[in-house]
């Protein structure tokens, strides 16, 4: 199994750089109070410092904003995770608890306002790649039954056989999803300027290391860039 960036998507995003965290034999099982008070902190440190009316000017939100654009996402209608994330908090909800594994890549992407998302390995069939939509990918949403198709254009990730996340990571898809019994795992998170490789593998770091400590498991992490297209799984 590989992770692949196709290369037209980095011939419009020459800058994007994708953190790769792979889990395995992970126990995602239980409820951790230690990771929901992270998160509620977190919420609480952005409601004090942001604002629903200026939160899209924040250059890390802005950035995404520009490439949804550019595929022809309106950003208005179809938002980036991380502001989707930040938006939700400062309406005053609270983000529910998912399981151990989503709550901790949640936390880090409002903690370092930065994309995060993954799959359950195990139930990816064949590679994943990070493209362009032809436009007759099937997808069925995270905790849907209903299979519609993307649009073309759309940037899509994807397996052998279905799309797994809509525009880029705006929606997730149901297949792949993480539960409490998922024992391996691929994380990514997304970075494009301004934010750099150098922060990009503190992010990973910071991850890893909650990983570690609230799942153990063994962990492993790469950076994908206009240098290096693709890795094994």
């Amino acid at each position: 199994m590989k992770l692949k960036i196709e290369p037209r998507i980095l011939e419009k995003f020459p800058e994007l750089k994708i953190g790769v965290v792979t889990a395995r034999d992970i126990d995602n099982h239980g409820f951790s109070d230690e990771i929901m008070q992270l998160i509620r902190k977190k919420e609480k440190e952005i409601q004090e410092n942001y604002n629903t009316e200026t939160l899209s000017q924040d250059p890390k939100i802005s950035s995404w904003r520009k490439a949804y654009s550019s595929f022809g996402a309106k950003p208005k209608k179809y938002k980036s995770s991380v502001e989707s994330l930040y938006r939700t908090a400062l309406k005053g909800i609270d983000l529910r608890h998912i399981n151990k594994i989503v709550d901790l890549y949640n936390y880090i992407s409002m903690k370092h306002m930065i994309p995060a998302g993954g799959d359950d390995i195990a139930k990816v069939d064949g590679d994943i790649i990070l493209k362009f939509a032809v436009g007759d990918e099937p997808f069925t949403a995270l905790n849907s039954t209903e299979r519609e198709f993307v649009k073309e254009g759309e940037v899509v990730y994807a397996d052998n056989k279905e799309v797994l996340c809509r525009r880029w990571n705006w929606r997730e898809c149901d297949k792949t999803k993480m539960t409490e019994e998922t024992k391996d795992v691929i994380l990514v998170i997304e970075a494009l300027p301004p934010a750099t490789k150098e922060e990009l593998e503190e992010v990973e770091e910071d991850l890893s290391r909650l990983i570690t400590e609230y799942c153990g498991g063994k962990i492993r992490t790469d950076i994908l860039d206009e240098a290096r297209i693709e890795i094994g799984i």
